[in-house]
């Protein structure tokens, strides 16, 4: 059965959109698997596919405006293109098994398949067409540059390069921060009645610094890796905690003093350290083996800063 479709974004489909991007209902954001008709197409229309996740079928119908063609939906389980291609659901058998499927031979007389560029980790070309018959063309990374791609399907290098400006950056904020809400909210109050104020103050700035100003300065924060830029920022969040903290504390022994302000400069940059390194996972400025040598680097001193942290503040509230 082909499913009929239509290039408009409803204003229903732009609150999914919100919900999706704020991570609210995100898994619950599938099209169901299988071959939908775009307009009226006909034997000769093009064949593009796409995951079914809600946000990337809906970006490839809007860009795909005023033209009849088909559009093939792989079970992806929810998950982007990108993403899935990475899991392997946007892959090889899966594409294979739709074909068959929808028995897209009775429906076209060509052999082209269009995927986006960034499911090609996950396809092997070859055998696609050497079991189906289809041979696989990659179209560019954004679905705005398809139309002038279809001109004369050539993509130019601009096409072909994947960027993470600014807007990027800022879209991937609000889904972040969802997660962390509830948690950040709770932990604030059990510190504001264990410990006070400013050990409460501390979660929301290494929240702050590590999901929302880290991923808008990733590229002029001066170092050359994720964790190290992470470190950066949260030091800098650290050392305004560390002389609250000392000035603050009640007339004491200095060495008291510092016991009771060190854990700021030991754990909020471990913490935001931490935070910024799982963003490893949703930019272009990483690669698979760069990630894994990052990981062994520097997650041992994440965490024995932070443990060191703990430490100092749990003993030096006992004998203060």
């Amino acid at each position: 059965m082909i499913t009929p479709t239509t290039s408009s974004i409803t204003l229903i489909d732009r609150m999914q959109h919100i919900l999706a991007r704020a991570g609210l209902r995100r898994s619950r954001f599938r099209i169901r698997p299988g071959l939908y008709a775009l307009g009226d197409p006909n034997s000769n229309s093009q064949v593009f596919v796409t995951a079914n996740y809600g946000l990337s079928f809906d970006t490839l119908r809007s860009a795909l405006s005023n033209i009849d063609c088909y559009i093939l939906v792989l079970d992806t389980k929810g998950i982007n293109v990108w993403c899935a291609a990475g899991k392997g659901t946007f892959g090889t058998e899966e594409l294979i098994r739709r074909i068959g499927e929808v028995k897209l031979k009775d429906h076209v007389t060509h052999d082209i398949l269009i995927l986006p560029q960034l499911g090609a980790s996950g396809v092997a070309a070859h055998e696609i067409e050497r079991r189906t018959g289809f041979k696989v063309e990659y179209g560019p990374v954004r679905a705005n540059d398809i139309l002038q791609y279809l001109q004369n399907h050539a993509a130019t290098p601009n096409m072909r390069r994947v960027t993470f400006n600014f807007m990027d950056r800022l879209i991937l904020i609000p889904v972040e921060l969802t997660h962390v809400f509830l948690p950040t909210i709770i932990l604030m109050a059990l510190l504001y009645f264990l410990s006070g104020p400013i050990p409460a103050l501390t979660v929301p700035l290494v929240v702050i610094a590590g999901l929302l100003v880290f991923p808008l300065l990733i590229p002029w924060i001066p170092t050359p890796n994720f964790s190290t830029k992470g470190f950066l920022l949260g030091s800098m969040v650290a050392v305004p905690l560390f002389l609250l903290a000392l000035i603050s504390f009640p007339p004491a022994i200095w060495w008291k003093k510092l016991g009771v302000a060190l854990p700021y400069l030991l754990i909020v940059p471990s913490l935001v350290a931490f935070i910024t390194l799982n963003y490893t996972g949703a930019t272009p400025f990483t690669s698979k083996s760069g990630v894994k040598r990052e990981i062994f680097a520097f997650f041992p001193i994440m965490f024995w800063m932070f443990l060191a942290g703990v430490f100092i503040g749990t003993l030096f509230r006992f004998i203060r």
